[in-house]
């Protein structure tokens, strides 16, 4: 995005966690860092003024600025803690160390130990974490010594050890903290289902827990401790936000290349996550404008090859959305379910993401691509034959059967043009009946366009299935208009598009932009049609109510109105005021109706 002007990849940076790379003209990194919200963060650095030298030099050399999208703001904390590590920019001073964040250890042993650690082993021991938090980790710890006893030695406790009677249990015992494995007190058999209970625990299945915890929070409240209650309040709060696994960092996955395609009509966005001892440590999309009439396969194999010679990438494993034939002593992984699922999502959910800032780029520099675009992409998806420059949407109104309207509204380019927009009351339909309404109000609109020579819309849309797409299309036969003018109906249960003499609707793809300005002319003209209903509706109630008091007709309430603008000061009047407006006669009768 260099070619970018910075102003503008301000303007359409994303407003979710992520973190976020500065870069100078030369394209080297100056600065990592991450943020709950990166369009907030990464905008705050150019709107105000900064107090340290280091950091106004470091935003005078941004030149372009690229992002990562992740999950939550503890992945993006995790994501920061690699990248740092990885790259070591000039302008970052914290993290640049070889600590990381801790772990905590279920280790590979009989009797296995449980402890936190910022060092991961390869010697089959499990992993969870790792955590942003180290209150958390103490937490989690503290829980589990609470629930379980477990051993905190660490003697090696095989089992002719044991049977020899080489260990003496310790003052732990005595304590009832351990039930002694190490004097053959407790079996092995009990002490592993404690671990299995503990590994669902750290993965965040700790119901029972929570609940032994809040009842004992109770039990102190009532005894008025507390401060002891506040304290196992914070270990309640701290549980309940605890996020079991990162999608960012994964011990079991090991250098990996993820890559993923999103494309439309006329590019392919394909992102690349590179994994190295299961932390991501590289990211970068790319974009290709199609040429021929390539697939998805045929270009995911082309940034595929591209990007592993830019990067010098040597890894031997991939996972892909779909199958590819790449190298044959590459491995492809398919995700299905599971840890490789959720990296695959997140390299998706940052090409999208790519995609839409383009997209908002485009629309800012070049506002008639974007148009272009946009109406190319119709004509393609709803089988017209030219660009639907002009679209008209039509939809009826008549709530329990009573004053019928209707509703016109017009898009220009894909943004609605309100001044053409247009009301129309049905004059030739008794009762609610849609489809003569619907087929009334195509004939007085195309009539009169016709009548005054203006312009015709290239795509009509009917608010309704089946049958009023075919009454609007007996209005446009007795106009000739009958293939002049592409017609397509929108059901609302399923979004179903209907076209003349097809029975089979055509289903778009609900995140198509095709069917979002479909749905866009589909609610405005409701939206337009129901406001002219309720006002007409509201005004019957109002006229009615006043025209139901015994003497009092039209041209008195229209006189009322006049002077009292509405019903409510009219019964608020006094009796001076209503014999001012209407004579005495007619002034005592609504006086009396309205204060009795």
């Amino acid at each position: 995005m260099s070619d970018i002007p910075l102003k503008i990849q301000l303007k359409t940076i994303p407003n979710n966690p992520g973190v976020y790379q500065f870069y100078d003209v030369e394209d080297k990194i100056l600065y990592i860092g991450k943020a709950k919200n990166l369009k907030k963060r990464v905008s705050s650095y150019f709107n105000k003024n900064h107090d340290y030298g280091k950091t106004k030099v470091l935003v005078k050399k941004i030149h372009s600025i690229k992002h990562i999208v992740v999950p939550t703001e503890s992945d993006a904390l995790l994501l920061e803690n690699n990248l740092i590590k990885k790259y070591r920019p000039r302008y970052n001073v914290l993290l640049k160390d070889d600590k990381s964040y801790p772990w905590i250890c279920i280790k590979n042993e009989r009797f296995p130990r449980i402890f936190s650690t910022r060092r991961l082993i390869k010697d089959g021991s499990a992993y969870f974490g790792p955590y942003t938090s180290g209150r958390t980790v103490k937490t989690l710890l503290d829980l589990i010594k609470g629930v379980y006893p477990l051993r905190t030695c660490n003697y090696d406790l095989s089992k002719e050890k044991i049977e020899a009677g080489k260990y003496k249990v310790c003052l732990e015992y005595h304590l009832g903290n351990c039930k002694g494995p190490c004097e053959g007190y407790q079996t092995l058999e009990e002490y592993s289902r404690q671990v299995t209970e503990i590994k669902e625990i750290l993965k965040g299945n700790f119901k029972e827990s929570l609940r032994h915890f809040k009842e004992e929070m109770a039990v102190l409240a009532g005894d008025l401790k507390f401060e002891e209650a506040q304290t196992i309040k914070e270990k309640i709060e701290i549980l309940e936000n605890y996020q079991s696994k990162s999608t960012v960092v994964n011990p079991k996955i090991n250098n990996v290349d993820v890559f993923s395609i999103i494309s439309d009509d006329a590019y392919a966005y394909i992102n690349f996550l590179q994994l190295s001892h299961g932390s991501i440590i590289r990211s970068h999309t790319m974009e290709i404008k199609k040429k021929l009439e390539e697939n998805d396969a045929e270009l995911l194999l082309l940034a595929i090859v591209e990007i592993r010679q830019r990067f010098n990438l040597m890894s031997k494993e991939l996972y892909l959305p779909f199958k590819i034939d790449v190298a044959p002593e590459i491995k492809i992984t398919v995700p299905k379910l599971g840890d490789k699922k959720r990296i695959l999502e997140l390299s998706e959910r940052n090409a999208k993401y790519y995609r839409q800032e383009r997209f908002n780029q485009i629309k800012i520099i070049d506002p008639d691509r974007h148009t272009k675009r946009i109406m190319g992409q119709m004509k393609k998806d709803i089988r017209l034959s030219v660009e639907p420059r002009h679209i008209e949407c039509f939809d009826n109104s008549n709530i329990q059967g009573t004053h019928p309207v209707a509703a016109c509204v017009v898009f220009k380019n894909g943004k609605p043009s309100k001044k053409e927009y247009r009301h129309y009351n049905i004059k030739t339909v008794e009762g609610p009946d849609d489809f003569g309404s619907m087929e009334e109000v195509v004939l007085r609109r195309y009539k009169r366009l016709l009548m005054e020579d203006e312009p015709l819309p290239q795509l009509i849309v009917i608010d309704g299935g089946k049958g009023q797409l075919s009454s609007a299309l007996k209005s446009l036969d007795v106009l000739g208009l009958r293939g002049k003018i592409a017609i397509i109906g929108i059901a609302k249960r399923l979004e179903e598009i209907y076209f003349p003499e097809d029975p089979i609707p055509l289903y778009l793809d609900k995140k198509s932009e095709s069917l979002k300005i479909i749905q866009q002319l589909r609610n405005e003209a409701h939206r337009f049609g129901i406001t002219f209903h309720r006002n007409k509706r509201s005004k019957a109630a109002i006229d009615s109510e006043l025209e139901t008091i015994d003497g009092i007709g039209g041209k008195t309430v229209e006189e009322l109105l006049k002077t009292f603008k509405s019903v409510k000061r009219v019964k608020e009047a006094s009796m001076e005021k209503l014999t001012e407006s209407v004579g005495f006669s007619k002034a005592k009768k609504i006086f009396k109706t309205f204060n009795k």
